[in-house]
């Protein structure tokens, strides 16, 4: 499948540690000819941490994407009435993105989009990242995978000896599970693993 001319929401939540990974990645689906637009949670837009400044990363958002990020919830809303997205993907998810949204909670920019987006039963794919995985977030991981319209990038234990409830995804996978939930699949395996693309 081509993403050529897809037009393609990133939702851009806390986790700092991620955010090369991520815009990377933006600059692929750039390069192959989607069109790409992002959206920060507030966390995102207005926190500072060692990986970069918050200002750091809206530039570069608009620089890669040539769109200026969407920062408010109001702003954020009309991607639903509006139909804006053929899929929006959470990169990266954080566990409290995780939780909120396994609970109906839309109290960022973030979730609102998610939400709006979910109203026009088109795909949101999920990039997890999250201390948690395997503790207290793991229930709301289950929701979220067997809920109508959610997907997931292939996840995996990033560091079991020092940090034995934490997963995130593989960021490298994005491009081919953006093309699996645009046909209704789940990319396999979704835990570890190399994924069987057929």
């Amino acid at each position: 499948m081509s993403l050529k001319g897809k037009n393609i929401g990133i939702a851009i939540t806390g986790s700092f540690c991620t955010y090369e990974k991520t815009f990377t990645q933006m600059e692929r689906l750039v390069r192959q000819g989607a069109s790409v637009r992002t959206i920060f949670s507030n966390s995102a837009a207005s926190l500072d941490s060692r990986f970069g400044s918050s200002d750091k990363f809206l530039k570069l958002a608009k620089d890669i994407t040539g769109y200026p990020p969407i920062l408010t919830i109001p702003d954020a809303e009309p991607i639903g009435p509006g139909k804006m997205f053929d899929i929006l993907v959470l990169l990266p998810c954080t566990g409290n993105t995780i939780a909120k949204l396994a609970n109906g909670i839309t109290d960022t920019p973030a979730l609102m989009a998610a939400k709006a987006h979910l109203r026009n039963n088109r795909p949101l794919l999920i990039s997890l990242s999250t201390n948690d995985a395997l503790g207290m977030n793991m229930k709301n991981i289950g929701i979220l995978m067997n809920t109508k319209h959610i997907f997931f990038i292939p996840f995996a234990q990033d560091n079991p000896g020092k940090k034995p409830n934490s997963m995130i995804s593989r960021t490298e996978l994005l491009v081919p599970s953006i093309e699996a939930a645009l046909e209704g699949r789940q990319i396999q395996p979704v835990i570890g693993g190399a994924p069987c693309v057929e």
